[in-house]
C-alpha cells in the first residue's frame, strides 16, 4: 500500500491537507493544524453519548453517586474504613469524580480506533487525533460531577482550600494517566481485537488498587513507592488534599505518578507512530 500520506478525497472545509511523515516523532504541530477535526470529534463523541438516552447528563451524577452510596454502606458504614477525618460519602465521592473521567476516558480511548474504522480508512489525519478526542469528550462528566462535589462540600460544611488552583492540575494527570495508557490499547486493539475483553477487568482491577474507598495513609510506608506506581493514587490524593486539606500533600506519591505517566505517554505516543501507518490496513 501506499504511504499514508497519499489519499484520495480531499480535507473537509477548513481543514489544511498535511503529508503524512515517516517516522515515530510526535509532531504537535500537525495536532496543531487538525485542531478544529479535534474539536469536532469531541463534539461528536459528546453528543453520540447523550443521544436518544433517557436521562442524558444525569447519568454523570448518578454512576460516581451510586458508588459513593455503595462504598459508604459496606466499606463507611459496616467495615468502618477510616477517611483521615473526613465525612465518609464526602471522602469517597471526592475520589470518585476524578476516577470517573479516568475510566471513561481510558474505556473510550482503548476502543476508539476500531470504533473510528470507516473514518481511518477513507481520510488521512494525525490518527492520535482519536483517542485524545475520546478522552477530552470526558470533560463534559467530569464538570458535571464535580458541579456534585461542591454541593455536597457545601452540605457538609467543608470550604475548599487555598489550593483549590491546582485541581486543573490533576485533572490534566488524570486526562495524560487515561491517554497514556489508552494509546497503547487502542493500538494493539487494532491488530488483537481480543484487547477490548480486558479493558473491563483492567479498570476493576484499577479501581481497588487506588485510594477510592480506603486512604492511602493505610499504606505502609515501605510500600508507597511501589504504590506511587499508579498514577491514579496521586491523583486522588491530590484531589483530596486540594479540596479537603486534612491530610499533608502527597508530594512522594504526586512526584512518582507523575514520573509514570511521562513514561508510559512518551512511549505510548512512539509507539503509537510507529503502527500508525498500518492502521488503514489492519483496521
Amino acid at each position: 500500500m501506499a504511504d499514508a500520506a497519499v489519499i484520495d478525497q480531499a480535507p473537509p472545509e477548513g481543514f489544511t491537507r498535511l503529508a503524512a511523515r515517516r517516522g515515530t516523532g510526535l509532531q504537535f504541530g500537525e495536532l496543531w493544524a487538525y485542531r478544529e477535526l479535534l474539536y469536532f470529534l469531541v463534539w461528536r463523541d459528546i453528543k453520540v453519548r447523550y443521544k436518544q438516552t433517557a436521562l442524558g447528563a444525569a447519568w454523570a451524577i448518578l454512576q460516581p453517586v451510586l458508588t459513593m452510596v455503595v462504598f459508604t454502606l459496606f466499606f463507611g458504614n459496616l467495615a468502618k474504613v477510616p477517611s483521615d477525618g473526613i465525612p465518609y460519602p464526602l471522602f469517597s465521592f471526592t475520589g470518585l469524580v476524578p476516577w470517573t473521567l479516568f475510566a471513561y476516558s481510558l474505556t473510550e480511548s482503548s476502543g476508539s480506533l476500531v470504533s473510528n474504522q470507516n473514518l481511518i480508512t477513507k481520510v488521512y489525519f494525525p490518527r492520535l487525533i482519536i483517542p485524545l478526542a475520546s478522552v477530552l469528550s470526558g470533560l463534559v462528566d467530569f464538570a458535571i460531577s464535580f458541579g456534585v462535589l461542591l454541593l455536597l462540600m457545601l452540605y457538609y460544611g467543608v470550604v475548599p482550600t487555598v489550593y483549590i488552583w491546582t485541581v486543573p492540575l490533576f485533572v490534566l494527570l488524570a486526562i495524560a494517566a487515561a491517554l497514556s495508557v489508552g494509546i497503547w490499547l487502542s493500538a494493539l486493539n487494532v491488530e488483537f481485537r481480543d484487547v477490548r475483553y480486558t479493558i473491563p477487568f483492567l479498570t476493576q482491577l484499577w479501581m481497588f488498587v487506588t485510594p477510592l474507598a480506603y486512604a492511602s495513609s493505610l499504606v505502609p510506608p515501605r510500600w508507597r513507592i511501589v504504590y506511587g506506581l499508579n498514577p491514579m493514587a496521586g491523583v486522588v490524593e491530590g484531589f483530596r488534599w486540594a479540596l479537603l486539606g486534612r491530610t499533608a500533600a502527597p508530594s512522594v506519591l504526586l512526584a512518582i505518578s507523575v514520573a509514570v505517566v511521562i513514561v508510559l505517554l512518551v512511549g505510548g505516543i512512539f509507539y503509537f507512530r510507529r503502527m500508525e501507518r498500518t492502521f488503514a490496513d489492519v483496521v
